[in-house]
């Protein structure tokens, strides 16, 4: 057996000592030299121990030496591809042939007008063999401006994007192209240099027009090894990329090639290369996942995740980049967290054998464990409608969950107080109702005892007058709201303005005791009113009462017309009619008093504003606020507080002007300028 070894060896030797010579003594004939040069890169293949023997003869220089030297190309494309071949299979033979020489010669076959693509191609080659896990070969590869003519090579080979590779030329260049961008892999990575990634990193423009423009796998594949290389492990590299919109690139067209993986199967494989690419750019920058929630990248690798005909592999790759777009990203999160990436994540922990799948899965799950808290506390603490909302906000980019429950419940306690003082109001109109009747009457029996009080002579005037205290005392415990007079002068001016005979009667001074009642009786009613008004304010201090519209029965009594109590009487009623028959918020801003006094004048001017139950009520006219009503409201806001209607009150606003309309405008001047509420 060791015989039949040494044998062979023994006729290994034999062989290339005399293809060796075969080299020399054949310069004239460059088809035995091409020949000569097959057959030793077929022995080398064959056995390991050949390569180095060859050198040791000095067979590996003579070689390097005939592809500088020699005039006919197919030589140079034989010389260069066994001295690739050599160099391959063996360490030592590549570490001879690792000089400065060489990568200088190989640049100018490269750079050469003259040479054809083949022999550009097997330069190539030999670059990447000397290049590829060696970094004194990375290091000659930039020093010699090898790595500047490859880079130069990678945007001039190919100069369309429509790819016709059935077309002879065409083909021969894409397989330069590849070559170039396998050859400048190896520079960059493997190991890592540093360096060379920042001279490559310049080409990242034109990589991306190419995955724009040609979504075919006989480019997206080198394209994105290449990207991904040359940034991997480094920050400043992928910033770069990321700056000239790589990420968003890969991110779309991640999203074409998962919509069509359902109907070919190589747009499934081609989405995995690309979702390697997308994971190198932000392994080591996780913010950066940010920009894939644009493009519900996450949503795309769990539907691409459920291929199957994906292996393990591919599956872990799509997972490890799960982990990385939800490691720092909430929308990422909540978008796993949506689309069900939890249950799928937990499936594949506990159905997968491979170890580094479930490491892949265990990370996912560990990233998503904080959003997950956050949303099992809001289900939790709140309503399913509330959480809801905030699922919804999240989608939208609102992060501080915490502030947006906060602002939930204010809105929820301010709902709830309006409710209640709805309710309150409610309660207070059901009492103005049974007020009002008896309000009416009171007023009218009260009228009938001062015309008997009239009638009956002064010594029971002071009887009655007391009488009558008693009387105003009940209407105080009934809580009677009263729009008249608040004084003896302004129960005059009533009477003498509404009736002329009263007046000539109260003039002519015929009946003295009735002025004394008369005055005891307004007096009281005086105190009664204020009474009450200081009632009904503690009860609703910010808000106008809004009596609702009672039906009161026009009733008189039977008295001889000439008699002026009589007509007094029906006067006050009308009055009080007519008060009750307007809403309470208007009449209080149309007649802007503080006591809520009803004067002659403004009652006439009230009765030709208003409209009878068949007409329509014309369009109040728009006034602009002038700077003097500016200047008025923010110093009745500053004094005042957000009451309006003292403010409206207190200020000579325009007519017309209303409560609503100063809370309206001065929110508008606050909410445009910016400037804090008093």
């Amino acid at each position: 057996m060791e015989s039949e070894d040494t044998k062979k060896i023994q006729e290994m030797k034999t062989d290339l000592n005399l293809l060796l010579e075969c080299l020399k003594y054949q310069m004239d004939n460059p088809f035995s030299q091409k020949e000569a040069l097959v057959t030793i890169h077929s022995i080398c293949q064959q056995n390991s121990n050949a390569g180095v023997y060859f050198r040791e003869i000095g067979g590996l220089m003579f070689v390097r030496n005939l592809a500088k030297s020699s005039e006919h190309s197919m030589v140079k494309e034989a010389a260069l591809y066994t001295l690739g071949a050599v160099a391959e299979q063996n360490v030592y033979c590549q570490q001879t042939l690792c000089t400065s020489e060489l990568f200088e010669d190989l640049t100018w076959f490269l750079s050469n007008n003259d040479s054809n693509t083949n022999l550009k191609r097997m330069s190539v080659y030999v670059i990447l063999v000397l290049v590829s896990n060696n970094r004194t070969g990375q290091t000659l590869v930039r020093e010699t401006g090898c790595i500047t003519v490859l880079t130069q090579l990678f945007r001039t080979v190919l100069s369309k994007y429509e790819l016709n590779l059935s077309d002879k030329n065409i083909f021969q260049s894409y397989q330069l192209w590849s070559s170039v961008c396998s050859t400048l892999c190896v520079c960059v990575n493997n190991p890592q240099n540093d360096e060379n990634q920042m001279l490559c990193c310049s080409l990242f423009p034109h990589a991306n027009d190419w995955l724009i423009n040609c979504v075919k796998p006989e480019v997206i594949r080198p394209v994105c090894s290449f990207i991904g290389l040359t940034l991997a492990n480094n920050t400043y590299v992928q910033k770069y990329f990321i700056s000239v919109g790589g990420l968003d690139i890969l991110s779309q067209v991640l999203v074409q090639l998962e919509s069509d993986s359902h109907k070919t199967l190589s747009s499934a494989k081609l989405a995995v290369v690309v979702t390697k690419t997308v994971d190198a750019c932000i392994a080591d920058n996780p913010t950066f996942g940010v920009i894939l929630s644009k493009y519900q990248i996450v949503s795309k690798l769990l539907t691409l995740l459920l291929h199957e005909s994906l292996d393990s592999g591919e599956k872990f790759s799509i997972i490890l980049t799960l982990g990385h777009c939800t490691e720092d990203c909430e929308e990422n999160q909540y978008d796993l967290f949506k689309n069900n990436g939890l249950p799928l994540m937990i499936q594949a922990l506990t159905e997968s054998h491979n170890e580094e799948l479930n490491k892949a899965a265990t990370f996912v799950l560990h990233n998503c464990k904080k959003i997950t808290e956050k949303l099992c506390l809001s289900l939790g603490e709140y309503s399913f409608d509330e959480n809801e909302k905030q699922l919804e906000d999240i989608n939208t980019k609102e992060k501080n969950l915490e502030d947006y429950w906060k602002k939930a419940k204010e809105i929820l306690h301010r709902i709830e107080q309006l409710e209640r003082e709805g309710n309150e109001e409610k309660i207070q109109r059901e009492k103005y109702k049974d007020n009002v009747s008896s309000m009416k009457i009171n007023i009218q029996n009260t009228l009938k005892h001062l015309h008997a009080d009239s009638i009956g002579g002064g010594p029971k005037a002071e009887d009655k007058d007391k009488n009558q205290s008693r009387k105003l005392q009940s209407y105080k415990s009934h809580g009677i709201l009263s729009t008249a007079c608040t004084n003896d002068h302004q129960m005059k001016t009533l009477l003498k303005r509404a009736n002329p005979v009263n007046a000539c009667y109260r003039e002519s001074g015929q009946n003295k005791t009735l002025c004394k009642a008369n005055s005891s009786d307004s007096k009281n009613l005086h105190e009664g009113i204020t009474f009450e008004k200081k009632n009904s304010v503690s009860q609703s201090s910010d808000h106008v009462f809004k009596p609702p519209i009672p039906v009161v029965k026009n009733r008189k009594q039977e008295l001889p017309v000439t008699d002026p109590f009589t007509l007094c009487s029906d006067i006050i009623n009308k009055e009080v009619i007519s008060f009750l028959a307007t809403d309470s918020h208007s009449k209080m801003l149309k007649y802007r008093c503080s006591e809520f006094l009803l004067t002659p004048r403004r009652r006439r001017q009230l009765s030709s504003e208003s409209t009878t139950s068949g007409e329509i009520r014309k369009r109040r006219i728009r006034k602009n606020f002038t700077e003097e009503e500016v200047n008025y409201l923010f110093n009745g806001v500053k004094k005042m507080g957000n009451h309006w209607n003292l403010i409206l009150w207190s200020f000579p606003f325009q007519r017309g002007r209303k409560a609503v309309d100063l809370a309206h405008k001065y929110h508008k001047l606050t909410k445009g300028s910016k400037c804090p509420a008093p």
